[in-house]
């Protein structure tokens, strides 16, 4: 009987050939768009339906399409996250067959709460660094060899270079841009007043509740990282109405045009 990381690689393989029989050019370069931002970077390429990908998680949260699409690079339009029921191998499924395709470098999007006060809905976040919160990790279990060592380095979780890249395309393009740590709690209830004090007292500036676990899968692969957080909202105890995942929605589609021209110019200066 096949161990559970042989029944999960196998489930990997079956993902990558699927995709791989439909699009035999898998392009180096990934993007994951996260809630409210699945209209964004359209590539004119193809796409596939993750319905139709074996074994893919499929999200079920409003803003999520779940759509692959491939072009110039590959588009991935919407994630599942831990607190739909997914179980943290699901969650990291998709970032794995992006690594058995021949990803090379991922660019990471969610929206995010503000835990710092400078910050307003619709700014645009390069994250530095992470808290997990989630109370698991992908990488629990029996290591997946082939992807990587058993304890691997986070230090430089989000690629140095990618980042000074960022920061330049955003300075060129003049686009305001904040940096900081984003901290990923479980969900799917938003924070209360009290953990928002926690995470800014830890040196948070954003929270939210996707990315990490995409982020340590990557890494673990070999994969290069950067990541963006559209921040949406004022967190739990900062705002003066109560929180609500339309908002959420609402903000990142408002945000939309300027995180493309900041993704564009990264990719645009990739090549």
């Amino acid at each position: 009987m096949p161990s559970p990381a042989d029944s999960e690689l196998s489930a990997i393989d079956a993902a990558a050939e699927a995709v791989r029989e439909r699009f035999p050019n898998f392009p180096p370069v990934a993007v994951v768009l996260g809630s409210g931002l699945g209209d964004v970077l359209a590539t004119g390429g193809p796409t596939l339906p993750y319905s139709e990908i074996p074994h893919f998680p499929r999200p079920r949260v409003e803003g999520h399409s779940g759509v692959l699409e491939v072009g110039e690079f590959a588009v991935l339009r919407g994630r599942c996250h831990f607190y739909e029921g997914h179980p943290m191998e699901a969650v990291v499924r998709p970032v794995r067959m992006l690594a058995r395709l021949g990803v090379r470098t991922l660019l990471l999007t969610n929206a995010a709460g503000t835990v710092d006060r400078r910050f307003r809905p619709g700014d645009l976040m390069l994250i530095e660094d992470h808290l997990n919160f989630l109370g698991g990790n992908p990488l629990r279990g029996e290591n997946l060899e082939v992807f990587g060592p058993r304890f691997p380095d986070l230090t430089d979780a989000y690629d140095p270079g990618l980042r000074k890249l960022a920061i330049s395309v955003a300075r060129t393009e003049r686009i305001p841009l904040r940096r900081g740590v984003y901290a990923a709690a479980p969900g799917p209830s938003y924070e209360t007043p009290a953990e928002i004090r926690m995470f800014r007292r830890l040196g948070a500036s954003a929270v939210g509740m996707s990315t990490v676990p995409e982020v340590i899968a990557a890494r673990h692969a070999g994969l290069k990282v950067t990541a963006i957080s559209c921040i949406t909202n004022l967190a739990a105890g900062l705002a003066r109405r109560p929180l609500a995942h339309a908002e959420v929605l609402e903000t990142n589609r408002r945000a939309g045009g300027l995180l493309e021209r900041l993704l564009r110019g990264i990719l645009g200066r990739m090549r």
